[in-house]
Order: structure tokens, then C-alpha cells, then sequence
């Protein structure tokens, strides 16, 4: 996993700082593999419980404004979904497949 322990921190610290309790935080994409070089963080959350598309937006952007501020606007990629829900989306299974948890609040 190329991500430093000040990332990983970053990306613990804004999970608490603007998602529900509950939510996890995963890790997957290029940043998976050691041999690769550069690449955006793209990161998975997956929310306890159904929110409303404002709260989603909200939280999504709070989110994604911390780390910006933590990580000085590295390339962050962010794809929200629900926990325990059936997802169509290609994105979302290969993260739940192979992502790497980096935050459970």
C-alpha cells in the first residue's frame, strides 16, 4: 500500500471530522500496488444508514475539503455508498473486493 502513516492519519481524521458514526473508509485503485508509481487516492466510504442526496453532498464535500486541507490537495477521488447494500456500480465491488480499510468510525 503506498500511503504514508500521515495519509492514512489524514484520512482517519477527516472520516471522524465529517461522516456518521458507523461509516468505513476503504482504500483501493492504483495506491494498492507497491510497484506503481504516482496516482489519485481513491477512496471508498460506506455509510451505516440511508441519507438524503443534501446530506450525502454534504458529507462527501466536508469530507473531501479536510483531506484536501490535511493531504495539500493531493488527487482524491471519493465514491460514497451504503454498507450492506447491494451496489450496481463496477467501482464499488472491485473496492469492496480489494480495498483496504483505513478508517471505521
Amino acid at each position: 500500500m503506498r500511503l504514508s502513516a500521515v495519509e492514512r492519519r489524514a484520512v482517519e481524521s477527516a472520516s471522524r471530522e465529517a461522516l456518521p458514526a458507523g461509516s468505513r473508509v476503504l482504500l483501493f485503485g492504483s495506491r494498492l500496488d507497491d510497484h506503481r508509481r504516482g496516482g489519485d487516492i481513491d477512496l471508498l466510504v460506506e455509510l451505516p444508514e440511508p441519507l438524503s442526496a443534501d446530506d450525502i453532498v454534504e458529507r462527501r464535500t466536508r469530507f473531501t475539503a479536510r483531506l484536501y486541507r490535511l493531504l495539500e490537495e493531493r488527487r482524491i477521488d471519493v465514491v460514497m455508498t451504503q454498507q450492506q447494500r447491494n451496489d450496481p456500480r463496477a467501482v464499488v465491488a472491485t473496492a469492496r473486493q480489494h480495498g483496504i480499510e483505513l478508517a471505521h468510525t
